[in-house]
């Protein structure tokens, strides 16, 4: 599909990846001119009357929050318009279907790993063994092997995957010879521990490895157009799907869904495009090249305390970082499908793996002056803060603004406001501009959705129901999205202050089935935000009606909170609605063969019970051995000055 031809890891040749750098500046350029543009606006409207303190610190705020929504809109158009036209965002050609190598792949061995940390036996099992199932129907199998990377802890959990791991390779049959079953008792460093010891003791037996995580389900053929886009990159380190969400039955998780597969093909075009061989990692659902991996990619445990120090939560983010600077590309490939995963199926459930990632990438902070990283890497680190940081500035900047209303509604027929003043000060206020600011932000929220929307209905709109079901269900998720933002804004912007607190978080297994949330738990995580909103709608209703009416949908959000948590976390609700043909997605349109046999294992094969199956940990294969040197964030120019300084010493002595 791709066709890029290169060398050596150091040396690039015959790269069909045009523009590389013009790319960059192109985004660079609309994305500053755009933010450029609202910010002199904003700057108008505060300075019409002189600018306080206050005015300065809301400038500032908004001047982040503005440039960081302007980054995701220029994303978005890129993406719309390559999608729109079925053009590459790598090559800049006409997207083909990529062609299966089956000879090269026959020389190359590939290994599937899955870590998990005390998962949901019966759903781990399943996804594992439908994957391998369809990658089996390719004929493919006899160059992969299926490894169930364990660092399970609880000793329930761990003797249930046993006993299904047994029950597992009874299916199979001489399958079973294809899998491999590794629980380690101690999980050193978690998840980058896991994939270190399988790396150190059997990584050098294989050329790739693709990562799935717990909850993922990837099809045979994704399996094979990955490792065939490998083959045709021997430059790439890495190459990203985009994981879309499935299986979901509450409204929340069906909303989840359809916003991901509807907007996020779109969006992932777009960074592409700009991003070029300098892509992201997401941890899951992707390529990497073994050998790269094992050089390049082995985790220090950080300096000092948190929120900067101690280990690397968000380790994919530093991991894609770590193969840029050694000249290996990484590369999201948005046109593979077959590639899935599992989202929580609440807005608390959903909030708390939030929290995970709000501490591991605030986290990626402390990295950004290491001379080591390139600086595409050091933007990635950048934006992945950005995006929760700027919940807790949108909230300030709301405070903020509330005071700055009251005090000019309390001041304002105030027209002397120094001693001795000859002449009144004459209170402007810009309408025009405030709407146009207005106007150019909704802009700039909602026109993504649109476009997004636009490329469905042109190319994919029965996959979707139908074009009127599409459009539907994009104006449901779109007023839902508005409703809940101010409480995710609220959540974000609570972890971020704990993450700065230095309140730690545990990393444990996420829930992703369906469940009602009780008004107890509704109520528990939104009474307080709840009695705020009330209290500031008070007072900004009865010192300035008309921004209270600006503010309202807002605290409309905050007040509702309780019964939006609650109701939305409905699977009956959910249910209703695809059967009304709401949020219908491709998967389950095209009837993917994979997740109908996900369906069929979990409804009829369950967990063995106790001592169905002997209580030996199955066999692994011979290892061979290696080290995943640890890396250094070091500053160069540092070591370099000391270096320096040390020969002068030397010289002059």
């Amino acid at each position: 599909m791709f066709g890029i031809q290169m060398t050596s890891s150091k040396q690039k040749k015959g790269t069909t990846m045009p523009f590389k750098t013009a790319r960059v500046w192109l985004f660079a350029i609309a994305a500053i001119f755009i933010s450029g543009y609202g910010i002199s606006i904003m700057f108008d409207i505060l300075n019409s009357n002189g600018m306080t303190l206050l005015e300065y610190a809301l400038l500032v705020l908004f001047s982040i929050t503005f440039a960081w929504i302007v980054t995701a809109f220029c994303s978005g158009t890129i993406g719309f318009v390559l999608q729109l036209f079925r053009i590459d965002p790598l090559t800049l050609k006409r997207i083909k279907p990529i062609a299966i190598h089956a000879q090269a792949i026959a020389k190359q061995k590939t290994a599937v790993v899955m870590p998990i940390y005390n998962e949901d036996t019966h759903r781990v099992i399943a996804g594992f063994e439908v994957s391998l199932a369809s990658l089996k129907e390719t004929g493919q199998l006899e160059h992969f092997d299926f490894y169930l990377l364990s660092d399970t802890q609880d000793p329930q959990i761990a003797e249930n995957e046993l006993n299904a791991w047994h029950a597992l390779c009874e299916r199979l049959g001489d399958t079973a010879k294809h899998i491999f079953y590794r629980r380690r008792e101690d999980n050193k460093h978690r998840k980058v521990g896991n994939l270190t010891d399988f790396c150190e003791r059997w990584g050098s037996k294989y050329d790739h490895m693709i990562v799935l995580d717990a909850d993922s389900i990837m099809t045979g053929e994704c399996m094979l157009e990955l490792t065939t886009s490998m083959l045709n990159n021997p430059q790439a380190g890495l190459i990203q799907t985009i994981p879309i969400p499935v299986r979901q039955d509450t409204f929340f998780g069906r909303f989840l869904q359809f916003a991901s597969v509807l907007y996020s093909p779109m969006l992932a075009t777009g960074s592409a495009f700009w991003q070029t061989d300098q892509a992201n990692y997401w941890g899951h659902n992707a390529i990497i090249r073994v050998d790269a991996f094992i050089k390049c990619c082995g985790l220090p445990t950080l300096k000092g305390n948190a929120p900067f120090g101690g280990e690397i939560l968000s380790h994919d983010f530093v991991e894609a970082s770590l193969l840029h600077s050694a000249d290996w590309d990484v590369l999201l490939l948005s046109e593979i499908e077959g590639s899935y995963e599992e989202v929580p199926s609440n807005i608390l459930d959903y909030a708390i793996r939030d929290r995970r990632w709000v501490q591991g990438n605030i986290q990626h902070l402390g990295l950004l002056s290491s001379n080591k990283l390139k600086l595409m890497s050091k933007f990635h680190f950048l934006l992945g803060a950005t995006a929760y940081i700027s919940s807790l500035i949108w909230l300030s900047m709301l405070a903020l603004s509330t005071i700055d209303a009251v005090t000019r509604a309390l001041n304002s027929d105030v027209y002397f406001n120094r001693a001795y003043q000859l002449f009144p000060t004459w209170q402007i206020a810009k309408t025009d501009l405030i709407d146009s600011l207005l106007y150019l932000t909704i802009i700039i929220l909602l026109m993504p959705k649109l476009m997004g929307v636009i490329v469905t209905l042109v190319h994919r709109n029965k996959r979707f129901g139908g074009s009127i079901k599409l459009i539907a269900g994009s104006v449901i998720e779109t007023l839902f999205a508005v409703i809940v933002a101010p409480l995710m804004m609220v959540f974000h912007a609570y972890f971020v202050v704990c993450v700065f607190l230095g309140k730690k978080v545990t990393w444990d297994a996420q829930p992703r089935e369906g469940r009602m949330v009780s008004w107890k738990e509704a109520f528990g995580y939104t009474l307080f935000s709840t009695v705020v909103a009330v209290v500031w709608g008070g007072v900004a209703y009865y010192f300035t009606p008309v921004f209270f009416w600006w503010l309202s949908p807002i605290l409309l959000g905050l007040i509702l909170a309780a019964p939006i948590v609650r109701y939305s976390s409905s699977i009956k609700f959910g249910v209703a609605l695809r059967k009304l043909g709401i949020f219908i997605c491709p998967s389950e349109v095209d009837n993917s063969k994979t997740l109908a046999a996900l369906k069929v294992h979990l409804q009829t094969v369950s967990v063995p019970s106790k001592g169905q199956y002997p209580e030996a940990l199955p066999a692994l294969p011979a290892e061979q051995l290696t080290t995943m040197p640890v890396q250094r964030f070091h500053r160069v120019r540092k070591l370099k000055i000391k270096t320096l300084k040390a020969k002068l010493i030397r010289r002059f002595n």
